[in-house]
């Protein structure tokens, strides 16, 4: 005997299905704001210490010098942060699997050196000197993550030991002059110290995020709508939007009153915009996580563990070569200098404090980005205090420390709520 259909509390009160659509698709602000909260209870901080940071260190040193916040300083920093970010954009891949990489300092020294000796010396064309100096940042990548895949060696100790290695072959390749003195007309030092964005481009660029996220933001709550999954209200996904183009064109009206947008910082972030869909979007990215998270049940699940720890070695030697690139360019030479000092720290720190964890497993491409803003921003405002650069180590160690810290209680923080 046919029953009929199967009566069920949401068809006996549709009242009930209602509700429960509007949940699922419609959550709106409120919403958005709880879920900001209870991110933040349960350990996942996000951005929010690094912002925060930024904001800090604006209003204490603009209080000290206000040339700080001067439109050609921010200018300046920014042309020195690029080759900074690329090599810290290079360690959150290796952060990403719980790894380090100690010779990127030293890698993008040996690059700057290469780039000198190529070029200037051997009279190669400007591009290929580029490229082999690309190639032997690739090359140093695929024999850090071989010692890693085939004998199981801590990249502690082997990038350590590379270290030592690169920087003496950096002052082989360099001679005993020690220098080599780019030409101050030649297209890659103007890259470096004078080539601005037009301002019609900057405004453009900086609509475009706002654009972006507009659009693929429906496109997502569209396909999880769909799929019955729970999906952003659209007027979240336009506030955000909207917050975000109107921060980006108040910056960009405010360089130019200055210098303008240096090129250099439009390539980096253009370049963090690709490695953080690549992180996000792609089966490669997501399988960095995985291994971060548990590179045993990543194993286990079909991930090519290897394959995928060497493709980070390769890229973070990569981009520390670029970055070594980019310094040659600034500098407006090679020399023994280059690499050295608080390159490999500024790096390291700033992965950390722009939010990659240490840990493995947690991270983004923006964390590069945000954390060379605050350690730029804290070398140049100490610079314009006429502050020593020991105490600029001390601070900047301090950040780091502040900033491992806070990982480390979110970490235990999630765990808890995991837990529970």
């Amino acid at each position: 005997m046919n029953k009929g259909p199967k009566m069920t509390d949401k068809t006996m009160n549709p009242k009930l299905d209602r509700a429960d659509t509007r949940v699922r698709h419609d959550e709106g602000i409120a919403g958005a704001i709880r879920e900001f909260l209870d991110r933040t209870r349960s350990g996942d901080l996000g951005m929010l210490p690094v912002i925060a940071g930024i904001v800090l260190i604006s209003v204490v040193f603009t209080s000290l010098n206000p040339i700080f916040l001067a439109p050609i300083n921010l200018a300046n920093l920014l042309f020195d942060a690029s080759a900074v970010g690329f090599i810290a954009l290079g360690i959150v891949f290796v952060l990403l699997l719980g790894e380090i990489d100690l010779s990127v300092g030293s890698m993008s020294g040996l690059a700057s050196a290469l780039i000198g000796v190529l070029w200037v010396k051997t009279g190669l064309p400007l591009p290929l000197a580029i490229l082999g100096a690309l190639a032997a940042g690739s090359l140093v990548g695929l024999v850090f993550g071989f010692m890693r895949n085939r004998f199981d060696m801590p990249s502690f100790v082997a990038t350590l030991a590379g270290l030592l290695a690169i920087l003496g072959l950096q002052l082989y390749i360099l001679g005993p002059t020690g220098s080599i003195n780019l030409p101050f007309t030649s297209p890659l030092v103007r890259f470096g110290q004078l080539l601005i964005m037009p301002a019609w481009l900057s405004y453009t660029l900086a609509i475009l995020p706002g654009l972006l996220l507009i659009f693929g933001g429906f496109v997502d709550a569209r396909r999880r709508s769909e799929a019955n999954l729970t999906s952003a209200n659209p007027s979240v996904i336009i506030i955000k939007a909207v917050i975000i183009t109107a921060a980006l064109i108040f910056a960009v009206y405010y360089l130019e009153k200055g210098r303008g947008v240096p090129w250099m910082f439009a390539i980096f972030t253009l370049v963090v915009v690709f490695v953080e869909y690549a992180l996000t979007r792609t089966k490669w990215g997501r399988s960095m996580f995985a291994i971060g998270g548990n590179a045993e049940a990543a194993r286990r699940s079909g991930i090519n563990v290897d394959a995928i720890r060497m493709s980070a070695f390769v890229l973070c030697s990569t981009f520390a070569a670029l970055g070594g690139v980019f310094s040659s360019a600034r500098l407006a030479s090679a020399s023994i200098q280059a690499g050295t000092g608080d390159v490999n720290l500024n790096a390291i720190a700033a992965a950390v404090i722009g939010g990659t964890s240490l840990f493995g497993g947690r991270g983004s491409a923006w964390s590069a980005l945000l954390g060379v803003l605050v350690i730029m921003s804290i070398s140049n405002g100490l610079t314009l205090l006429n502050l020593s650069s020991s105490l600029r180590f001390m601070i900047t160690g301090g950040v780091l420390a502040f900033a491992v810290i806070v990982d480390s209680l979110a970490r235990r923080s999630r765990a808890s709520h995991g837990r529970a």
